[in-house]
């Protein structure tokens, strides 16, 4: 009986550690940045791009850099170019999951051809920013809100904000919709967000690797909290955009296969605030604007235009 309870508490053993070993690779792969091969790489910029134009003018412009210091001490770094005409209306754009400001581009282009000036940051862990960890939206939610308080400092009072992002920018801008506003934010419009990290990671480790949600999702996630100071059933883009005021405007491809439409409408209804959702058929990851270019500029425009002056 003794060798039997000694055995089994060594096969106890090696599972424990099989499963904390598997949390800690999938930790690694999820939240700590460097390459993903589960990320396409950016291709150069071509003319038959669709949005060639405003990728190209996004490339050429003079842009002015930016910077704050978070609450615990990270320097992050953001493009700002002031709209082509003195205005008080400036959008801040945040990009997605292991991308950079430079790729935000043709988003950058787009509202500047609306009239806005355009900030776009380096989300902690990205690009020029430093940070150990990816944010997933959920550590980036306040510093958005640290470079509308920016925008405030530099531009003035009368400032009127808008709040933009994809994927993962998406998503922590729709978390950011849950904290303490500035009266100068006016607006937010999201591009294929998840409801949460928890979903999201979920929703990858069955597509990517075809593991189910347990024990795998919530041992990472137990790391994460220990590693990176959140765990991923915390960081809720749902919850938060219930307690949001500020109207919010959400756009979404039926052809999503890396954040299904599904969340995106999930968010949609979850919203209290002034809100209006736009399905792209067949559009992929955050594809609409490629697919649709005129359509989600004017979509986008018209939004807009009940909130910003």
């Amino acid at each position: 009986m003794k060798k039997f309870w000694l055995t089994l508490l060594a096969l106890l053993g090696v599972v424990v550690i099989g499963l904390f070993g598997a949390g800690m690779y999938f930790y690694h792969v999820a939240v700590v940045p460097g390459p993903k091969n589960f990320i396409s790489n950016q291709s150069a910029l071509k003319p038959s791009d669709p949005l060639y134009q405003q990728k190209k003018w996004f490339r050429d412009a003079k842009k002015r850099h930016w910077y704050e210091t978070t609450a615990d001490g990270l320097k992050l770094d953001a493009d700002y170019i002031p709209a082509a005409h003195k205005t008080n209306k400036t959008a801040v754009i945040a990009h997605g999951f292991m991308s950079r400001k430079e790729e935000m581009g043709a988003y950058a282009a787009m509202f500047h051809q609306l009239g806005y000036n355009v900030l776009l940051p380096d989300n902690r862990g990205h690009g020029a920013s430093q940070g150990n960890v990816i944010g997933f939206g959920w550590l980036d939610r306040r510093d958005y809100l640290q470079w509308a308080r920016e925008v405030v400092q530099k531009n003035g009072h009368n400032s009127e904000i808008v709040m933009f992002g994809i994927s993962m920018g998406a998503a922590g801008m729709v978390m950011a919709s849950g904290e303490q506003q500035l009266s100068q934010i006016k607006a937010y419009a999201v591009d294929s967000p998840y409801t949460s990290v928890e979903d999201e990671i979920t929703y990858e480790a069955k597509q990517q690797y075809n593991l189910p949600k347990y024990p795998l999702v919530p041992i990472t996630s137990l790391v994460a909290k220990v590693r990176a100071g959140y765990s991923f059933g915390e960081a809720s883009a749902v919850k938060q955009v219930k307690q949001n005021h500020k109207p919010i405007y959400f756009v979404t491809g039926t052809g999503d296969t890396f954040v299904p439409h599904y969340m995106t409408k999930k968010l949609y209804q979850a919203a209290h605030s002034p809100k209006e959702m736009w399905l792209v058929p067949g559009a992929a990851h955050v594809m609409s604007f490629s697919k649709e270019p005129v359509a989600y500029q004017q979509h986008i425009k018209q939004f807009l235009a009940k909130y910003v002056q």
